[in-house]
């Protein structure tokens, strides 16, 4: 993993990991392509800032990376809210981000993918594409269509005969970032970031951070009764935040850490409500 591209690397998790990368003596250079540069106080020696909006057409700049040997895409973002209650604008540029951004990226560098030479890849997707979610329902869509794509696309490869595969990284929350008008801290988040590296190493295909203590009872429940799972995840999050008093997401919220956050809120109450069922 001597040089990197990280999409979405001037903060949050991508930011973490691209500084990871760049603390290990075999890195040498690491390009962070985002929609804002790189503030001050995290610029490195060995990193290059590179401004890009992903809504933009042209996505040529991705050809120039030619000597990258590691790709990894943490771009993305999110609004709870009811679907009824979204702008048309929303929907397409949720999925022109979320969705098409990371695919068409992605599609630049299937020369290397499908090549004999190692090359690590990964995308940030989400828990919330694993399930149906109410008020999240562009923001799962769309991170269910990244998902589909990784594991299709992983199929051609293993049958292509290529050893290389895509990492899909699905957290429900990640704490030490700004979220809620907190401070990034990079010492926070370095563990998780570490973690990630070293399933891209490992060429690994899915990597569910807290999936023995949180994510394997919740998806089990939701296979094993998809409707009910969804009707329950509706009703509990109004009534339990409401007797808690627990913080509804701004209706303008865009980050995507913040929908991290928000969602293991609602999947903690979610599995404390399926213990209380269980023992009435």
């Amino acid at each position: 993993m001597r040089k990197a591209l990280i999409v979405g690397g001037a903060n949050g998790i991508g930011l973490s990991i691209a500084t990871q990368l760049s603390n290990r003596e075999d890195c040498e250079r690491g390009y962070i392509v985002d929609k804002v540069l790189i503030a001050e106080q995290y610029l490195n020696q060995k990193f290059e800032s590179i401004q890009f909006d992903l809504i933009t057409e042209d996505y040529s700049i991705f050809d120039s990376f030619k000597d990258v040997d590691t790709l990894m895409i943490t771009a993305g973002f999110g609004k709870p809210s009811l679907f009824k209650d979204i702008a048309e604008q929303h929907i397409t540029s949720s999925f022109s981000v979320n969705a098409v951004a990371p695919i068409r990226i992605i599609h630049h560098f299937m020369d290397k993918l499908v090549g004999k030479e190692d090359f690590r890849c990964g995308v940030m997707v989400s828990i919330a594409g694993f399930m149906s979610s109410p008020f999240f329902a562009v923001y799962g869509a769309t991170k269910a269509a990244l998902k589909i794509f990784i594991e299709s696309l992983n199929v051609e490869l293993e049958k292509g005969g290529s050893t290389n595969r895509i990492l899909n990284v699905s957290p429900g929350s990640i704490k030490g970032t700004s979220f809620n008008n907190g401070k990034t801290d990079l010492s926070v988040t370095e563990a998780l970031a570490n973690e990630i590296i070293e399933h891209l190493e490992a060429k690994d295909d899915l990597f569910i951070p807290q999936y023995e203590e949180i994510f394997k009872q919740v998806l089990a429940r939701y296979k094993a009764d998809f409707r009910e799972e969804g009707r329950h995840s509706y009703e509990y999050k109004l009534n339990r935040m409401k007797s808690e008093r627990l913080p509804l997401p701004h209706p303008n919220c865009i980050s995507e850490i913040e929908i991290f956050y928000f969602y293991h809120i609602v999947l903690q109450l979610k599995s404390e409500s399926f213990a209380e069922r269980r023992a009435a």
